[in-house]
């Protein structure tokens, strides 16, 4: 069927009922540390994300936004809401011992397939819920979508310039987060079951998640009551923490500390700096940042990024150039590190895909299995667990179970 799974979750099973970005992302990484993932997708229709395109992968129907989420997924085409397709969700369940699902709150037990309905057939069964608002509360209802969980999270509230309107992140960090949150949950769970014996329910909400990973503004807030301004790419605790403009684009300076603001200003001409007291320390100079600002711009246009990058580098000062996504694929260290992977696709191209930067010294991510064509794995899963005969999974496919 694939190449045998290796990696520090071998010999575990995923039952996979995910679609579009929270549920596959977590589901992802859990195949990539070697368990073997289900994907139970709909027939003929498959995840959302095989339509959310362009773009497609070159020479293929394949959607680059299904490929970033699905690779290491054996996909299954199966109609769950018919009690044969009920049936072979059970079968799956006897050998599995995670299921991931972000369904509606309530919409698994119209099909018999509710946590509460499982929990005592399979004690051992680790099972993982994603949703938008969580399984309790006002909102669990509702549905949810990245865009709103950013809203409604407060971070579009931080992000974008001072004068200009709320802005979420150029990336679904909302549905990511609430993957990642998943696996560290399931890995948790996985724990607890080797301890007991026991399987549980992981109840992964959206916007706790996002919640959760407001970090230092989230902490800001609580301990002033004041909610923190938008500061475009400023730091809200540190300065100078930001972009500035160079002789023929931008750069990213990151001083942390007042040694290292020290070591800035002999190197450039800026001693004078160290004796006002408006710049003399990090406080101060988070309370003057506007004057901060001001007084490095026509500073900082003086060289290129490049020339910039070089003298602060060998300084050991923070900085960076800001980046098109052409740059980082490009970027020696990132090529160095091998952040991109090519994979053999069964429809003859070899996509590239965007590793797993969980670096195990003795059980590396494994690169298996390429994102799946829809139910490429259908029979041979039937075949294969349940020992379904061809004639069986012909009389499946008839009724459009499959």
């Amino acid at each position: 069927m694939s190449k045998a799974p290796s990696g520090p979750l071998k010999g575990l099973r995923v039952l996979d009922l995910t679609r579009v970005l929270a549920g596959p992302t977590c589901t992802q990484i859990l195949g990539d540390l070697g368990a073997e993932v289900i994907k139970i997708e709909r027939p003929e229709s498959g995840d959302d994300t095989r339509g959310f395109a362009p773009p497609f992968w070159p020479n293929t129907k394949e959607s680059a936004y299904f490929l970033g989420a699905n690779r290491n997924k054996l996909s299954v085409t199966l109609d769950i809401a018919r009690p044969e397709g009920q049936a072979i969700v059970h079968r799956l369940l006897e050998s599995c011992d995670i299921l991931v699902e972000n369904f509606k709150v309530g919409a698994l037990a119209k099909y018999g397939l509710g946590w509460e309905q499982l929990r005592d057939r399979y004690p051992r069964l680790i099972y993982c819920s994603i949703t938008g608002f969580g399984q309790t509360g006002p909102y669990a209802p509702r549905p949810g979508y990245d865009a709103l969980i950013q809203a409604m999270g407060g971070v579009m509230s931080l992000t974008g310039e001072p004068d200009g309107p709320p802005q979420k992140v150029g990336i679904p960090v909302a549905d990511l987060f609430a993957g990642l949150y998943g696996c560290i949950g399931i890995l948790a769970a996985l724990n607890h079951r080797r301890e007991t014996g026991q399987g549980q329910h992981i109840d992964i909400g959206m916007l706790d998640t996002h919640v959760a990973w407001l970090a230092n503004q989230g902490m800001n807030y609580l301990a002033t009551g004041e909610n923190p301004p938008r500061l475009g790419n400023q730091h809200p605790n540190i300065a100078p923490y930001q972009e500035f403009p160079t002789k023929d684009g931008y750069i990213i300076l990151a001083i942390g500390n007042d040694p290292t603001f020290e070591r800035f200003c002999k190197a450039f001409g800026l001693e004078h700096l160290l004796a006002d007291p408006r710049f003399a320390t990090n406080p101060k100079r988070v309370e003057n940042r506007q004057l901060v600002t001001d007084t490095l711009t026509p500073v900082m246009r003086t060289k290129t990024t490049r020339e910039w990058v070089e003298a602060l580098e060998a300084l050991k000062i923070g900085c960076g150039p800001i980046n098109t996504l052409k740059d980082v694929f490009a970027d020696p260290h990132v090529q160095a590190r091998g952040c991109v992977v090519e994979m053999p696709h069964a429809s003859g191209e070899t996509v590239r895909v965007i590793a797993n930067p969980v670096r195990l010294s003795a059980t590396p991510p494994d690169y298996r299995i390429a994102p799946p064509l829809l139910g490429e794995h259908t029979e041979a899963v039937l075949r294969g667990m349940l020992g379904l005969s061809e004639a069986e999974i012909a009389a499946l496919r008839e009724k459009k179970v499959l």
